[in-house]
């Protein structure tokens, strides 16, 4: 489950013809820190560029409605800051994860 939104995260950008530095905004719902901390490793990015106001645990658990919440803060924080891609990931039970990329103009 921790490890899931990684090769969800590499099928969306390699489907959308991008890499990971292209990416302006990316919020997870992971509900634990080891999530986060393994998807920056592997992503080869700072931990602190992503999930700006906080841990998807803080509005809930269940994937639906915080994914809505993350979706709907991300395309917000992307217009803040002048648009370009915008990347939601995260996992659930079972070992499987998600992945989608807004393009915010």
């Amino acid at each position: 489950m921790p490890a899931a939104p990684v090769p969800a995260t590499r099928m969306a950008l390699k489907n959308a013809n991008l890499s990971i530095q292209d990416i302006k905004v990316i919020k997870t719902h992971n509900p634990f820190i080891v999530n986060d901390l393994f998807f920056s490793k592997e992503m080869g990015i700072d931990a602190f560029d992503f999930n700006n106001f906080g841990s998807s645990l803080i509005f809930g658990h269940p994937q639906g409605p915080t994914a809505t919440r993350l979706i709907i803060e991300g395309i917000e924080q992307t217009v803040m800051a002048g648009g370009g891609y915008f990347l939601w990931t995260g996992c659930a039970a079972g070992d499987c994860g998600a992945a989608l990329i807004f393009k915010i103009s």
